[in-house]
């Protein structure tokens, strides 16, 4: 009995796979708002009915994929820290293998960071893998015991305790300022990640490598490394 059901799932899990797998061929081939469970169904030689017993709906498909592409790209983040070095190296090694995942996996990462999709709301289960990249740098951050900037621009009240409550949900004893200069690189990465994937750039800093780099040590400056 235990064997059979061992066998079931292993099944259930590999035809999941494919499924995933041949939903990520589609955003390539037609984008997230073009993404179809009849048109993944016919690739794999399934009747509709029977995918809905794995994917209820196209926006459970979605979230499916995005948190995959949240957790890969958290988890190449999170691997390319070598803990052990310098601080600057840490966060420059965070900050490549983020850009490194995003430029060999175009199309996930533009589920992830592209335009919102019409009519799809992202559940609540995809918020913790969203901050894994930022959590990694977080960790580079706070381990480095980072120095105060020499000027500091005044922080509404509001902010202050938006950026005090995320010190609290990271565990963090960092003082409001820390966290938001963290915020503000955090959006740089993802946005000079952005510029270039999605051709913002041509004309101006492209390739974009020796831009990146700098950018990257700017960053670095700022959050007080």
């Amino acid at each position: 009995m235990t064997a059979t059901k061992t066998a079931r799932e292993r099944a259930r899990a590999e035809l999941t796979q494919e499924i995933k797998d041949e939903a990520r061929r589609q955003l390539a081939e037609v984008g997230a708002h073009g993404l179809s469970l009849r048109a993944v169904a016919r690739e794999l030689g399934m009747v509709s009915s029977a995918l809905y017993r794995y994917f209820p709906s196209r926006d459970r498909l979605l979230t499916e994929l995005i948190i995959d592409a949240y957790d890969a790209v958290g988890e190449a983040a999170e691997k390319a820290d070598p803990g052990t070095v310098d601080p600057r190296e840490r966060w420059t090694a965070v900050w490549q293998a983020t850009r490194a995942w995003a430029k060999a996996h175009p199309h996930e990462y533009a589920l992830i960071y592209g335009s919102p999709i019409p009519g799809y709301q992202a559940p609540q289960d995809t918020i913790v893998p969203a901050a894994r990249v930022a959590q990694a740098l977080a960790k580079v951050l706070l381990e480095a015991d980072p120095h105060e900037p020499a000027v500091t621009a005044p922080m509404s009240a509001e902010l202050r305790g938006q950026a005090e409550g995320l010190a609290r949900d990271l565990g963090a004893n960092a003082p409001a300022e820390v966290v938001t200069r963290l915020i503000g690189a955090w959006t740089q990465l993802f946005g000079a990640i952005s510029f270039e994937l999605f051709g913002q750039y041509v004309g101006s800093v492209d390739p974009s490598d020796a831009y990146f780099e700098h950018l990257t040590g700017q960053m670095a400056d700022f959050v007080g490394l």
